[in-house]
């Protein structure tokens, strides 16, 4: 589970403390309380690549935007600070500013991606989708990498679950992508 922590006198982070952070420190900060992120794994990270790999050569040949890993601190609101990171994200040409930041993005992602870690739980992940809808995002999709599921979030739609056998289409955020949820986890594990 990701743990918060503040500091001694209790004073909440800012996003420009959490990025002045020695680069090995993984947390995001939820309402200016750090909340630190732990190492999620080989699999996770084999998973992240995968759908990275799978959307950059849409994205890029396409130019459609950016793509940004989880070492991309998205600033979804100040006072107190809210920053989050998914492990995969999409924001479009039109909203990428120009140049792209050294620091922090000032704006949700139109595409996140969260691949689920053995430390998250049931609410955490609600109150993700609630910080990323709440502040602008259009779609989120949550990778299960234990149930080999894919669950698509896209309001006001109601939420679609995509098994390995189902393919995953991009919406109206990546008009015209699609790959087979299976493109994610062939391989892995045992499923």
């Amino acid at each position: 589970m990701a743990t918060a922590a503040r500091s001694s006198d209790d004073r909440l982070m800012t996003a420009e403390e959490l990025l002045a952070l020695p680069d090995d420190v993984r947390a995001e900060l939820v309402d200016g309380v750090m909340v630190m992120v732990p190492p999620a794994g080989a699999e996770h990270g084999a998973i992240n690549m995968r759908i990275a790999g799978v959307l950059i050569p849409w994205v890029m040949g396409r130019g459609l935007g950016e793509l940004f890993d989880s070492s991309t601190a998205f600033i979804l609101r100040r006072r107190p600070d809210l920053v989050r990171a998914p492990d995969v994200a999409f924001v479009s040409a039109a909203r990428v500013p120009r140049p792209i930041p050294k620091g922090g993005l000032e704006l949700a992602p139109d595409l996140a991606v969260e691949v689920l870690s053995p430390s998250n739980t049931a609410g955490e992940i609600n109150r993700k989708l609630g910080d990323y809808f709440g502040h602008g995002s259009r779609v989120v999709w949550i990778v299960d990498p234990d149930d080999r599921t894919v669950m698509v979030y896209a309001p006001p739609a109601a939420p679609r679950l995509l098994r390995e056998s189902d393919t995953l289409d991009g919406g109206e955020v990546l008009p015209g992508f699609e790959t087979p949820v299976t493109a994610f986890f062939a391989g892995l594990g045992t499923g």
